[in-house]
């Protein structure tokens, strides 16, 4: 195979400037990320995710994107569906919510796939705490790990069925602090034993073909570096103690809970484990910053790569989306509108445009 760039990389506007397309045919990334910037309408997005196959000359490269639901979707009105929060799915009675969940990727999978997204960050499977940041809270199901699994669960499993790769995250977990790792590095000062309840989902799902790390620091096992850039951290709990094998993708490393260069970030990133790095704000010297630091894919990674992309190389069929909509609808509720005001990756967004600006 093609040396790859172990990234998931970002563009800036609704269409490759020239300059985008030139670096991405060189670098050959693993995959690219959309955010709300980069999505005007349907027939444009899908223009932009055709310029994108032809440039990297990959028909399977990664197509990525936030649709959690709640105020964390990509794709929004009225070009798109309404989706609701995890919180607001959590809080209805068990069986109600596990099918609300399916409902909510089934219906949530025949959007992407329709457009040819193939990778949805989500289900977050972190735990709600007292403290946990605002930037979280909406986007968790529970504060009980069982339910957290069971809902989770119902997600992972719609989305692998209809031909969307599920990436769980935060791995390890961290509900439990009030800092934003948009803006800061939180700390979990618990023991191991103590943070079982955050592992438990993480376990349930340890199948899942892709999952997140989380910028916090777990000073049981590291006192210092964040678990993305903690090789003991993954091993230890991530690989270890939670016994996931699937791809493992960096939580984005411009967020300022991580320290140093674009490059240096992903460089400890993929020293530490990661098979590959997130990277969201679509800064072009940045992202050269990155490609010139980072290696070629492992043959490890690239083989929960190879794994990942069974999900979406198979045949799916849609059938009474109507139905699914309208039983949806009668599950949760009216879904509340699209808030920009804290949309997380979009966060840096609004930070890159006052760092331009000085």
């Amino acid at each position: 195979m093609t040396n790859i760039l172990p990234a998931v990389l970002s563009c800036r506007g609704p269409r490759l400037s020239d300059e985008e397309k030139f670096f991405f045919a060189r670098t050959n990334p693993l995959g690219i990320n959309l955010f709300a910037r980069n999505i005007v309408s349907q027939t444009q997005l899908k223009t932009l995710i055709s310029e994108i196959k032809e440039t990297s000359g990959r028909e399977d490269v990664m197509i990525a994107v936030d649709q959690e639901g709640g105020r964390v979707r990509r794709l929004k009105e009225p070009e798109f569906r309404s989706y609701a929060a995890a919180i607001t799915l959590g809080s209805l009675p068990l069986d109600e919510a596990r099918e609300a969940c399916r409902l909510h990727a089934h219906l949530i999978s025949e959007d992407l796939r329709g457009l040819g997204i193939n990778v949805n960050y989500a289900p977050v499977l972190d735990l709600i705490y007292p403290q946990t940041s605002p930037a979280l809270l909406s986007r968790c199901f529970s504060a009980s790990p069982q339910t957290v699994a069971a809902l989770g669960k119902a997600c992972v499993d719609e989305y692998i069925k209809n031909g969307v790769a599920p990436c769980i995250k935060h791995m390890p977990g961290h509900g439990r602090t009030h800092v934003d790792p948009h803006l800061g590095l939180p700390r979990l000062d618990q023991t191991l034993d103590e943070l079982e309840p955050d592992f438990y989902p993480f376990r349930k799902l340890r199948g899942a073909p892709l999952g997140m790390t989380a910028h916090v620091v777990l000073t049981a096992v590291d006192e210092t570096a964040p678990v993305t850039q903690s090789k003991k951290a993954v091993d230890t709990v991530i690989r270890g103690l939670i016994g996931f094998d699937g791809l493992l993708i960096s939580d984005a490393v411009d967020m300022k809970a991580l320290r140093g260069s674009a490059g240096e970030k992903a460089r400890r990133s993929l020293d530490a484990g990661c098979d590959c790095v997130c990277y969201a704000l679509g800064d072009l010297d940045e992202m050269r910053d990155i490609a010139a630091a980072c290696p070629p894919m492992t043959e490890q990674a690239l083989r929960r790569y190879e794994n990942a992309k069974k999900v979406w190389n198979k045949e799916v069929l849609f059938a009474n989306s109507d139905k699914s909509a309208q039983n949806y609808q009668r599950l949760t509720g009216k879904t509340e509108p699209y808030l920009e005001t804290y949309d997380a990756t979009e966060v840096l967004n609004k930070l890159l445009k006052e760092k331009n600006k000085c």
